[in-house]
């Protein structure tokens, strides 16, 4: 999934009338300005009820519905293309604009994207986009466990926008991923 790609998307839904903000990797590549790292996929937060439109814009971009990935719905949604995957988490917001993901299918647990980090802006391919703050980015990623490029991004996140405790910081002594 390189930049040309990303822009494409963003542009097929903006036609769609769809608002989206870029989440991990390339979110935390948007803050930074370029491109530091490959992707193998997109993820973005989109407004649960612009679903439809945005799986209407996606197959349009030769994207289909993977039925297997876990969690699915309504959680997320990921859908595979020729040139990459797209990996939609789907928000309701409520009245002060908080985005709250749906993490099972019970609907007691969700996952809160406040509306203040639901303002940053970044670039990529030289567009200006929507994205989440540095701030939730690294919050985000302290829930699972990490791989290389999950490094990396908290790296960036903190050299460049010195946010939460360093990588370091956040390893066990002796962890030989410092």
């Amino acid at each position: 999934m390189d930049a040309n790609r990303v822009v494409e998307i963003l542009a097929a839904l903006e036609a769609h009338g769809v608002e989206a903000w870029i989440d991990g990797g390339w979110g935390v590549d948007a803050l930074v300005g370029e491109s530091t790292r490959a992707h193998g996929d997109l993820d973005l937060a989109v407004d649960r009820s612009q679903l439809e439109g945005v799986v209407k814009a996606l197959e349009a971009l030769g994207f289909v519905t993977d039925p297997t990935a876990e969690p699915g719905m309504p959680a997320r949604l990921v859908m595979a293309g020729e040139r990459g995957i797209v990996d939609l988490h789907p928000l309701v917001f409520d009245g002060t604009g908080n985005g709250w993901q749906q993490l099972d299918e019970t609907g007691r647990h969700w996952g809160r994207y406040p509306a203040d980090d639901l303002t940053a802006r970044g670039v990529v391919g030289g567009r200006a986009v929507r994205c989440l703050s540095a701030a939730l980015q690294l919050r985000f990623h302290l829930g699972y466990e990490w791989g290389d490029a999950d490094r990396h991004d908290l790296r960036l996140l903190q050299e460049r926008f010195h946010v939460g405790p360093t990588l370091a910081d956040l390893l066990a002594p002796g962890d030989d991923r410092r």
